[in-house]
């Protein structure tokens, strides 16, 4: 492990198993960006031009849901099961099925069956039948991935000090941000040039390389638990328990809650945005708008590593929230693809920070035991509003259109940051000492 009061990044590679398992991160989380990348494009130019802002709306939001309520079952046992089982065996075969699912995606858009299967909607609303078959393997996907999560999550105290936990979550996460930008770019250029199911070799290759680099990891992820085992719901509860019983930790999920929901609001529909609002229909330009977003995020989960966010890590998040908030206004304000790449460039920044300094506030103050439990918690609660944010956002921008649904969404984000600063008080004093190991579960007085 890096020495203490180092603080170089280079310093975390001095712990070989680091390096591997920075590559596995970097892949497992590329490979279902780039899928979402693909099927989003091509859900939202299934339609023919007249119908995207209407039926094509409509479908991306069923896109959304089709992923995120089984994402949030998963993550009802994800972290029990990261708590209880070997979390090697856990990761590699949570990828596995996502290498498998995504196998069958490019099947479906091989053979795309082409009739137009009516649904429940506005007069005439219909799904491409090959959507009724892509909507359940992109569930698989976005599932497997939940569960993958909690695990990768808990190995990163295993590998560094805990003073190196920020720079460490940092660099993991801007790095397969980068991945993200990168994947999302050639599936981007790949959809202009070529059929969607060509597109899929790059997540596929993605999610076999991580198959292949989580062999390398050599150090152990078994997991000490008791001889007698008890059901894995009842164990579940223990980590909604936790997050119950830390004040500061429950008002994050409830703001996290709020901001999912705004933010699935608006993003749900980011392919209808360069296609109608924007005025362009060619790939690499949504492949573009993904990776400045992405990239942004990278910038943001290395930037964040160079300041002493802990001991404030509360007030930094509230902070963050308010820059959400004012890109997605600006955003609604632009025309021009130009102002819209930096834009969403700057949006990316804050949750890569946020990203950061909560990864590292929970393996910080969280025991062993518990934290892959409390990691799934987290996510359940703050995930748990997103398909009502994408089914409203489909139906908010079929209504009022692109520019009002980002309007709104950016603007309650930036109502939601003063409602925090106001009323959020444990959250604000949330901090911890980085070079004081503290009690274990609990945050260091700031």
């Amino acid at each position: 492990m890096a020495e203490p009061g180092s603080g170089r990044y280079a310093d975390l590679f001095r712990e070989r198993s680091f390096r591997p398992f920075l590559l596995v991160g970097a892949f497992q989380f590329a490979a279902p960006a780039a899928v979402q990348v693909i099927l989003l494009f091509s859900v939202a130019l299934a339609y023919p031009a007249p119908e995207r802002t209407t039926y094509g709306a409509l479908a991306l939001a069923f896109l959304g849901l089709s992923s995120t309520i089984p994402t949030l079952l998963t993550a009802v046992f994800s972290g029990a099961i990261a708590d209880r089982y070997d979390r090697g065996a856990l990761m590699r075969g949570a990828n596995l099925c996502a290498l498998l699912a995504t196998a069958l995606l490019a099947a479906d858009l091989i053979v795309r069956p082409g009739a137009r299967v009516p649904i429940s909607g506005p007069h005439g609303f219909y799904l491409p039948e090959w959507t009724l078959f892509a909507y359940p393997a992109w569930a698989a996907v976005a599932s497997t991935s939940t569960l993958f999560r909690p695990a990768y999550n808990t190995v990163v105290p295993r590998l560094v000090e805990r003073h190196a936990l920020g720079r460490a979550n940092g660099l993991i996460y801007a790095v397969a941000a980068i991945a993200s930008a990168i994947a999302s770019v050639s599936v981007g250029i790949l959809l202009t040039v070529g059929p969607s199911e060509y597109a899929l070799a790059i997540p596929f290759g993605l999610f076999f390389a991580t198959q292949v680099t989580l062999l390398l990891v050599g150090i152990d992820l078994s997991v000490d638990r008791p001889s007698v085992r008890r059901p894995i719901w009842t164990e579940a509860k223990e980590g909604f328990a936790y997050l119950g019983h830390r004040r500061d930790l429950l008002e994050i999920t409830v703001a996290a809650l709020v901001v999912n929901f705004l933010t699935a609001l608006a993003l749900v529909e980011l392919a209808l945005y360069v296609v109608s609002w924007l005025g362009l229909v060619q790939g690499y330009y949504y492949g573009a708008m993904v990776a400045s977003a992405t990239l942004g995020t990278a910038c943001g989960f290395l930037a964040i590593g160079q300041f002493r966010f802990e001991e404030r890590a509360g007030r930094v998040m509230i902070a963050l929230v308010f820059a959400m908030g004012f890109a997605l206004v600006a955003l609604a304000l632009v025309r021009s693809i130009w102002l819209a790449l930096p834009i969403l460039f700057v949006y990316g920044l804050a949750p890569g920070m946020i990203t950061t300094v909560f990864l590292s506030t929970i393996q910080a103050t969280v025991p062993d035991e518990k934290m892959g439990r409390v990691f799934a918690a987290d996510e359940l609660g703050s995930i748990s509003l997103v398909p009502a944010g994408q089914w409203a956002g489909g139906l908010l921008t079929l209504s009022i259109g692109v520019q009002g649904t980002y309007l709104i969404a950016g603007g309650s984000i930036g109502v939601l940051g003063l409602t925090m600063l106001g009323t959020f008080g444990a959250l604000r004093r949330l901090g911890y000492h980085p070079h004081d190991p503290g009690a274990a579960g609990e945050p260091a007085p700031t």
